[in-house]
């Protein structure tokens, strides 16, 4: 193998992936628990992928939101959710901001007034459960972009 190839963290370090897949278990637990739906899930993970520029993830949590309900129409427009009245609801609104400002890490103050404005629409353990989904993608995001995680090639359904 040359050094050029990708080195596979999951496939290096199992016993560290399979931790992180049980993290990510832990957290789907816990936002269902909180009341926050897949669907809503899938949106923040492809919010968080879309910013981060993760191929794989986005493929990967396109067909996962599609299962869990989403429209192809308000996947295409997430990158622009902000702009498009009344297509996401206030919640979703607030869980994309969340997203946002988990993944850009804007100034403190910008990212307590995403949070803030949350709390104003979502419940405290709504707010906090689609902060761990933002993390958890974020931490499957990095570990993909290292890993050089190619898009597999999948027939059209």
């Amino acid at each position: 193998m040359a050094v050029s190839d990708p080195l596979f963290l999951d496939k290096t370090n199992p016993e560290l992936w399979n931790s992180i897949g049980k993290f990510s278990n832990a957290v789907a637990k816990s936002y269902r628990a909180a009341g926050v739906s897949d669907r809503t899930a899938e949106l923040v993970n492809l919010r968080v992928s879309q910013i981060n520029g993760r191929a794989y993830c986005l493929d990967l949590h396109a067909r996962k939101a599609l299962a869990a309900g989403e429209s192809l129409r308000r996947i295409n427009l997430l990158r622009t959710w902000d702009e498009c009245g009344g297509l996401f609801s206030e919640e979703e609104c607030a869980a994309l901001a969340i997203a946002e400002a988990a993944t850009d890490l804007p100034k403190p103050e910008e990212r307590i007034a995403a949070v803030a404005s949350a709390r104003l629409v979502l419940t405290d353990e709504q707010v906090a459960a689609i902060q761990w989904i933002a993390v958890a993608m974020n931490a499957f995001n990095r570990i993909s972009i290292l890993s050089r995680h190619p898009v597999k090639e999948r027939e059209l359904s």
